[in-house]
């Protein structure tokens, strides 16, 4: 890494960890040219970098000149030999060495030589001055040498593997079970479905991710120092420490940024089934390394509670408001906002069958259980209550405010209006169905539609259509009785109703 990256807080959050865990496998080179985009680092960054290393419990080792390779492989080698502490190599360098006109300087950092100044760099360096491309002789040679010992290396740790196998066919089968993602029958697994009172679904997502830990031997995850309120720790399980690596959960710490970004690289290295989770109000904090599971098609699973207002007292700064839309937006991100226990179920069975990320975005307040009938969230829409022959109106929601919704189609019945209900837990699973699918779930032909989501409207219009309606917050929230800041901002039975006859012109 160079000077820019020491600067940003992810550094600061995923070193700091990677101390306390003595993750002595870990070797970090630091370019260290003091320059970035906008020039010399002395106006932003004067900090002693070693000194901070230090004191995070790292080993550090600094080389004097970036192009003394034996220093550098020397220092290489007494990292590996300190298999307690993780270790930085500070490396002194000069930005576009060997460009004299340039060098040390912004100029190189991401602008081209120019002809000129590639011509003298090149015979600065001994290399052929009028060659567009050229590699010394040299360098084919010790890359085919590289790649024959790395071959060597790969038949020895198959027959290894081999040898292991014949000893401990057991072990071996399971080893291969975890880097091939296998998973029991999870969809015919009853005792996952089943719930018997009302209750949170960050209470229900915890009761499934116990379940799943008995019977998903590699899960590991953890919460940004949050577990007790996420409810998202393995209570069977020990904590991963440096004392303790066997550990399955572990301790993020207040660190959502770099959270996310060791779970991409637990993914990324393949064996585990990783988790993790905070508030879904600082998933702002975690946003970039969430963008980089669905680049990279990571199934990493993101458990997000307190999902709206229901947060209540906490105010503004604690209620989530735009954090929904802006996680649907994310291209190949998959989003759930379960009504009930079952369909957390159904998104937790749905996040481990992903090829990508799954944002699990849970209830603070007790919610009713749907049964059965939940199961069909695994299509990401469902009716979940029909109308009585033809419906007059459409009744559309996410999460907590399916109750609202199920409500006012009874009260709506008693004045003559026929309601279908229809849970959308998420959008993105409901978009990849057939349009039969979605023709029978949301026919054209019922104009007359109205969504209720306490969050931003944003996104919602696709499914309402021009002569729809939306019940949202489009403002931040604010303090009070989870209840109280509901009946403020319209997210009501009665609302919905009002709402519904206008629609109707009654």
């Amino acid at each position: 890494c160079g000077d820019g990256c020491m600067m940003e807080g992810i550094a600061s959050e995923a070193c700091s960890l990677a101390g306390t865990l003595g993750l002595g496998k870990l070797i970090l080179l630091y370019d260290s040219n003091n320059i970035t985009i906008e020039g010399n680092t002395t106006g932003a960054f004067r900090e002693d970098v070693a000194a901070r290393f230090r004191a995070y419990g790292w080993q550090v080792i600094e080389v004097a000149d970036g192009n003394d390779q034996v220093a550098i492989a020397s220092a290489i080698n007494v990292a590996k030999a300190d298999k307690d502490r993780p270790s930085l190599i500070k490396i002194k360098s000069i930005i576009g060495y060997g460009c004299e006109a340039k060098q040390g300087t912004a100029g190189v950092h991401g602008e081209p030589l120019g002809v000129d100044n590639l011509k003298a760099t090149k015979k600065f360096l001994g290399w052929p001055e009028d060659s567009d491309f050229w590699v010394p002789d040299e360098v084919y040679a010790h890359t085919a040498e590289v790649a024959k010992k790395g071959a060597a290396k790969e038949e020895a740790w198959k027959a290894l593997f081999a040898d292991y196998a014949k000893a401990y066919p057991e072990l071996a089968a399971e080893y291969e079970d975890w880097y091939r993602g296998e998973l029991p029958d999870l969809w015919n697994d009853e005792d996952l479905f089943t719930f018997t009172k009302p209750d949170a679904t960050r209470n229900t997502s915890g009761q499934v991710l116990n379940k799943l830990a008995d019977r998903i031997p590699n899960f590991f995850g953890g919460s940004a120092d949050l577990a007790p309120s996420n409810k998202s720790d393995m209570k069977k399980e020990t904590y991963f420490a440096k004392e303790n690596p066997e550990g399955k959960n572990i301790h993020f710490g207040v660190r959502e940024h770099a959270m996310a970004a060791i779970c991409n690289g637990i993914a990324l290295h393949g064996g585990l089934r990783t988790y993790c989770a905070t508030f879904f109000v600082f998933s702002d904090y975690l946003k970039h390394g969430v963008r980089m599971s669905s680049i990279m098609g990571l199934p990493v699973t993101y458990i997000l509670t307190h999902d709206s207002i229901g947060v209540g007292e906490d105010g503004p700064t604690h209620q989530p408001v735009e954090q929904l839309a802006a996680l649907r937006s994310i291209p190949g991100m998959t989003v759930y906002r379960p009504a009930d226990g079952v369909e957390t179920t159904v998104a937790w069975i749905a996040a481990l069958q992903n090829n990508g990320p799954t944002a699990l975005v849970l209830t603070r307040q007790n919610l009713p259980q749907y049964g059965e009938v939940a199961k069909n969230a695994v299509k990401g829409a469902y009716v979940i209550s029909d109308a009585q022959g033809t419906p007059d109106i459409l009744l559309l929601a996410s999460g907590s405010e399916v109750e609202q919704m199920l409500a006012a189609q009874k009260v709506l019945r008693e004045q003559g209006v026929e309601a279908r209900v229809v849970s959308m837990p998420s959008f993105e699973v409901f978009e990849k169905q057939s349009a039969e699918y979605k023709e029978s779930v949301l026919p054209k032909a019922v104009r007359a539609r109205l969504a209720m989501e306490a969050a931003s409207s944003f996104g919602w219009g696709k499914y309402v259509g021009l002569d729809g309606d939306i019940i949202s917050i489009d403002t931040f929230g604010a303090s009070g009785k989870a209840a109280q800041v509901f009946q403020k901002f319209g997210i009501t039975t009665e609302n919905v109703v009002e709402r519904a006859l206008k629609l109707l012109g009654k």
